[in-house]
């Protein structure tokens, strides 16, 4: 094994500059660890936010954070990775080196099935934005024999982690009608296609060239945000929605929550369009609505997402492709959300 690796890593927050090309100590798997040689890292709206330290905390909303909190910097970046075990540390069965993998980026908070996530790889644990990464044994899956390619694969974690947590949070049926925002992006795209598999009705908001994109994707409708949407979903869907999959907020939450059918669920996993929200709150008691957040995803969550790439059930859409040495450039494309599906990184 080489002593040193590429990365790419950041020693503060800021903009597309701050993202540094670097030659860093190879890491070296701990017990109950293995080395994971990267084939593949997917981008996500959590590496702008981390960057920029966008996040917030608790009673300071302006404070420069990582996704839980303060970052130790330097911090190797990328939650998403897929690759082969290149190593593994002490009391790991040896027979996992050369075996194909997905790791679950999540840091829980405890080692039950339904933990929650409280950090991040790539903001709070270096992440995969690098030609190795170490994880913990139980949290790289076996993804040896699905047909889907590294890049796919790596496109799963965070987006599809996340759309299967609010899928899962917001107990949504076969047969239920789905509303999904922002459904162009890697979110609101593997909600659409998870959603669909599930056996529900989706209603996705996008706009412009992207609606086509977002119907191929399995979008029952797909309804132009540039319009009324509320109007769009009462003609797309005369009885209502049951749950909604909502990755903008803002004013989406307060124009939106009137739509959901008795009993709905308002499920929030992110604030495109703005972190405060108001809204008429008799529409939730008297009809017995609920509003859920949802970060990412838990264990048992992961692992029914596992399941569909195994079998392939979803096929992630991977919109370009970039070297490591232009995570700056990949990570302006991403901000600029003129694309459908994942950009990718191959290092």
């Amino acid at each position: 094994m080489p002593e040193t690796m590429r990365a790419v890593r950041i020693t503060e927050h800021g903009g597309p500059e701050v993202l540094e090309p670097a030659e860093v100590p190879l890491p070296v798997p701990k017990t109950g660890e293995v080395l994971v040689r990267v084939g593949a890292v997917a981008l996500n709206n959590t590496d702008l936010w981390t960057r920029q330290g966008a996040y917030g905390r608790p009673g300071d909303p302006e404070a420069l954070s990582g996704w839980r909190g303060p970052i130790d910097f330097p911090r190797i970046q990328g939650a998403d990775v897929a690759g082969r075990v290149a190593a593994v540390g002490a009391d790991v069965d040896e027979s996992l080196v050369g075996r194909r993998v997905v790791v679950d980026p999540a840091i829980y908070d405890s080692d039950g099935p339904d933990a929650q996530p409280v950090g991040l790889m790539g903001s709070e644990r270096d992440g995969g934005y690098a030609e190795y990464v170490t994880a913990r044994t139980d949290r790289v899956h076996d993804a040896t024999e699905s047909p889907l390619t590294d890049e796919q694969l790596a496109s799963l974690p965070t987006a599809y982690g996340t759309a299967l947590g609010m899928i899962e949070r917001g107990r949504l049926r076969e047969g239920e009608t789905v509303l999904v925002s922002g459904a162009s992006g890697g979110v609101g795209l593997a909600a659409v296609q998870i959603a669909r598999a599930r056996g529900a009705k989706v209603l996705a908001i996008s706009s412009g060239s992207k609606i086509e994109s977002v119907r191929e994707a399995g979008a029952h409708a797909v309804l132009d945000r540039a319009r009324d949407v509320p109007e769009q979903v009462h003609d797309a869907a005369p009885e209502g929605v049951d749950v909604a999959l909502d990755v903008v907020a803002g004013e989406l939450v307060s124009d939106g929550l009137p739509l959901l059918r008795e009993g709905g669920r308002w499920v929030v996993a992110g604030a495109l369009g703005g972190y405060e929200v108001a809204f008429d709150v008799r529409r939730l008691y008297l009809h017995n609505a609920q509003v859920i957040g949802s970060a990412m995803h838990t264990p048992t969550h992961f692992d029914l997402l596992m399941d569909l790439a195994r079998r392939a059930d979803v096929q992630p859409v991977v919109a370009a492709r970039f070297p490591l040495d232009r995570a700056a450039e990949a990570q302006e494309e991403l901000a600029r959300r003129g694309h459908v599906g994942k950009l990718v990184m191959r290092p």
